[in-house]
């Protein structure tokens, strides 16, 4: 009779191999204790013991704090190679797909006579501002996504293709034992289905309640009754309030499937990859990304297509509707993760960067939307002829005599 087992909930943790190291742990301290013990054999004959343990322990702390610290599930070692590599690299890119273009002889001599006039005035103040701000170099901003077809299909260059669907919610606390079990096996059947990864994110966004609010108080004149007008009109502006009182977020599940442009088949009889093969891993691929045609990539999205399938079908059992992302609706699930403190969450009708944005022919521009009409009406030119004063001479006023015009206007 079969037992349910737990898994870790941290499924990718390092292999133990002598007690609670791991081989990386093991590495850094072997070699900071192979270091300190060559170093020590070399100066102790004119080093004293304590002067070298000075010096040793503090290597030593160090590596130990590198090798068994961890934070937010992160070795120490790890946080620190990646702060130094974000530190190195540039701290200034520019949306630049095609590189950074010098900026024109004329507009490189202005900004450097500007920032010669106002060195002097700032140099007290300002110290090295000029200096460090003439220093800044930005690069290209390199993203790994390069385009959405459109189908859907998000192009990853060389990395490969992928597609991003949304994933409808079901509530498993409520459910019976029995009807959780079933929703666990049918969940575990997709999973067992899987040829390769796949990431699942939960994300949250801002939620804008502007739409329907405005739906609610345009149709509750229509309603049958007054009753329920009026309750239409207090519930827009029960949202209203809500809105303005608290930032509003709603969870989106999102199914995320990469497909890589050419497929790895297993290079021994076990379905695992050799270890021959795991070292000219990066050597074949980069060789393999540099003969891709339209055709690899065209059986690269039909595999996509395909796993999608499958997953539609197997997780509608467990009564969760899986919908693929438009062109649109993925594009604007990129730039919501490039900027996710948007105020205006991006959405499929909001228009691109690079779009003009037109009115229709027949519609004529509406002046007052804005505020004001963008030309005074003859009513207001009578109104402003009304108001000038003929009498007024102001040639017989030197401009340069402020008391004296501050006098005439005062008395």
């Amino acid at each position: 009779m079969s037992q349910p087992v737990r898994i870790p909930a941290d499924v990718d943790r390092e292999d133990r191999v002598i007690g609670p190291l791991t081989a990386r742990q093991l590495l850094i301290l072997a070699v900071t204790g192979i270091v300190l013990y060559g170093a020590y054999t070399l100066t102790r004959e004119f080093v004293p013991l304590v002067a070298f343990l000075i010096v040793a322990i503090p290597i030593g702390v160090t590596a130990a704090f590198l090798a068994l610290g961890q934070r937010d599930g992160i070795t120490m070692d790890r946080l620190v190679l990646a702060a130094l590599r974000q530190r190195m690299s540039p701290q200034h890119r520019v949306a630049a797909p095609e590189g950074i273009r010098p900026a024109p002889e004329w507009l490189g001599s202005q900004v450097a006579n500007t920032s010669s006039t106002g060195r002097a005035k700032r140099k007290d103040s300002a110290g090295g501002t000029d200096a460090a701000a003439s220093t800044v170099s930005p690069a290209a901003l390199r993203l790994p996504a390069e385009a959405v077809t459109d189908t859907g299909v998000i192009d990853l260059g060389k990395d490969g293709v992928a597609v991003v669907a949304v994933c409808s919610t079901i509530n498993f606390g409520l459910r019976t034992p029995a009807e959780q079990e079933s929703l666990v096996a049918s969940f575990g059947r997709y999973l067992h289905s899987l040829t390769a990864p796949v990431q699942v994110l939960v994300r949250a966004e801002r939620l804008d309640l502007s739409g329907q609010i405005a739906e609610l108080r345009d149709q509750a004149g229509g309603l049958p009754h007054p009753a329920l007008e009026r309750a239409a009109r207090e519930h827009a502006e029960y949202l209203d309030q809500l809105g303005r009182a608290t930032d509003l977020l709603r969870r989106q599940v999102l199914l995320i499937l990469r497909e890589p442009l050419l497929t790895t088949t297993p290079t021994d009889g076990l379905g695992g990859a050799s270890p021959l093969a795991a070292l000219t891993a990066k050597r074949r691929a980069a060789k393999q990304a540099a003969s891709v045609d339209d055709a690899t990539r065209r059986a690269a999205e039909a595999r996509l297509v395909r796993r999608l399938g499958e997953a539609v079908e197997l997780l509608s059992p467990s009564g969760i509707v899986v919908t693929p992302l438009d062109a649109g609706q993925a594009t604007a699930v990129l730039a919501a993760a490039c900027n996710p403190d948007s105020v205006i969450p991006p959405n499929s009708g909001l228009a691109g960067s690079d779009e003009v944005i037109t009115t229709a022919p027949d519609d004529g521009w509406d002046a007052s939307a804005f505020g004001r009409a963008a030309f005074p009406t003859d009513a207001e030119f009578g109104e402003a002829e009304d108001a000038w004063d003929n009498d007024f001479d102001d040639t017989a006023e030197d401009p340069d005599d402020y008391a004296n015009s501050a006098g005439r206007y005062r008395s």
